[in-house]
């Protein structure tokens, strides 16, 4: 008999499940941040270079919403308006997209480091 957790699962969604996200492997780098949107979403994000994750019902059941510098679209649910990833307006060889593991099993998050970053101010970990 195995006492071995099962490995969390790659496969998350929004809350009313219209948009579906499969990582491509459990995330390496993995992050929350004090930036005037994050702090305001509550994410909890981990990158992967642009096109690996899959994502079903994205554009069609989503929104986006692009400020700043205007270099990143960030995708929201339609539907129940639940922050799902951000991707580049612009996707240049070795740009990648931030996936926000809130909407996956929370013992995904739990297994893994979170790193905090000062996205508010420095640009740097505060860890």
């Amino acid at each position: 008999m195995s006492h071995e957790s099962p490995a969390p699962s790659l496969e998350g969604t929004c809350h009313c499940g219209a948009v579906r996200l499969t990582l491509p492997a459990v995330p390496v780098e993995v992050l929350t941040c004090n930036c005037s949107l994050c702090r305001r979403t509550g994410g909890i994000w981990a990158f992967y270079d642009f096109g690996t994750v899959t994502i079903q019902g994205h554009p069609g059941n989503t929104e986006d919403y692009v400020w700043g510098d205007r270099t990143l679209r960030n995708v929201r649910c339609r539907t129940c308006g639940i922050v799902t990833h951000w991707e580049p307006l612009d996707p240049t060889p070795g740009a990648r997209h931030g996936v926000n593991l809130r909407n996956f099993d929370p013992g995904l998050v739990d297994a893994l480091v979170v790193r905090r970053f000062d996205g508010a101010d420095t640009w740097t970990f505060i860890d």
